[in-house]
């Protein structure tokens, strides 16, 4: 292969059109899913304050931003409900009437061609803010694992009855993808298939999403069952316990965090692979653009095409709508 000045990159960079031609990555060619908020009530459309240009949706607004959003090219939703109230268990997460399957009906015969995903995790429906029950009177313990997947089980099973397209666990209780799977099979839902948050990271960025679904939790932190950061060989046995429970999908979350996790897991993994941009890696790049310190869609663009190079072929983000239209 000649050098320089036979060889001569630049030739393929000088216009758009020339550059177009020879790209390797298109975030384009990833399917993207766009995660809503959904509260009780009617009529609500309420901007969250952590996370600008997102919203706080009453099913009947929810309905309209989701055909909206497919109109616009989005390939599905992933609902994550706020209930009314919240209690020890939970309970909200498997009410066969709570927020999430109330929207997951009106989805299913308004907007039939949207993919609806349903997020499936007790954090948002307990009082003291842990994915799971906790173990002993007062928690010392923290989250008792086997007695949790019982009950996200039952949420599941409640999503899928609702109209659920696809369940996706993000509690990392260990055995829930093994537990769900069961549960669905059960009663005849053999055909719904898991997208598992395999590996989930304790991470500093979801601090605007637990704003927005009021999931911090009151006491302790989620380190003791979700990923610790510094570890990449754990994430490849959890993808790979999760592949043999059952799951049809896996995900790495955050993603832009975890490029190197999402290519190890494209690397050794034959199965489609998701990625969650996640509230605070969002919030971020919404809070420099609006003080003038990056160019907003440049950064969308940038953020998304990363991912996608890094081997996601489903990306999760709040940008799902600006992603649809990049080149």
């Amino acid at each position: 292969m000649p050098g320089y000045p036979g060889s001569r990159p630049r030739r393929l960079r000088r216009t758009e059109a020339m550059r177009r031609l020879v790209r390797e990555t298109s975030p384009a060619e990833a399917r993207m899913i766009l995660p809503l908020f959904v509260v009780p009530g009617s009529g609500v459309r309420s901007e969250i304050s952590s996370l600008p240009g997102v919203y706080h949706h009453s099913v009947d607004t929810l309905v309209k931003e989701a055909a909206s959003a497919h109109a616009a090219g989005v390939h599905g939703v992933i609902l994550f409900g706020i209930p009314e109230s919240k209690d020890a268990t939970g309970s909200g997460a498997y009410a066969e009437d709570g927020v999430a399957q109330r929207a997951m009906r009106a989805l299913q015969e308004k907007v039939p061609g949207l993919l609806r995903v349903a997020d499936v995790c007790l954090c948002e429906y307990t009082d003291h803010g842990h994915c799971g029950v906790l173990e002993g009177a007062s928690g010392a313990s923290g989250v008792a694992n086997d007695p949790t997947l019982e009950l996200l089980g039952r949420a599941a099973v409640s999503l899928a009855r609702a109209g659920a397209d696809i369940i996706a666990p993000s509690d990392m209780m260990d055995g829930r993808v093994a537990a769900i799977r069961s549960a669905l099979d059960a009663v005849g839902f053999t055909h719904v298939p898991i997208i598992s948050y395999a590996a989930k990271y304790a991470s500093v960025f979801y601090g605007p999403f637990r704003d927005a679904a009021g999931s911090a939790p009151r006491e302790g932190d989620r380190r003791g069952y979700q990923m610790d950061p510094p570890n990449a060989r754990e994430a490849m046995k959890e993808i790979s316990m999760d592949i043999e429970e059952g799951a049809d999908i896996v995900m790495v979350k955050p993603a832009m965090p975890y490029l190197d996790i999402i290519r190890m897991a494209r690397d050794r993994f034959d199965v489609p692979l998701a990625a969650f941009q996640v509230s605070g890696e969002y919030a971020m790049i919404q809070a420099a653009a609006q003080r003038g310190m990056i160019d907003r869609d440049r950064a969308i663009a940038e953020s998304l095409t990363s991912i996608r190079r890094a081997g996601a072929d489903i990306i999760l983000t709040y940008f799902a709508r600006e992603a649809v239209r990049l080149p």
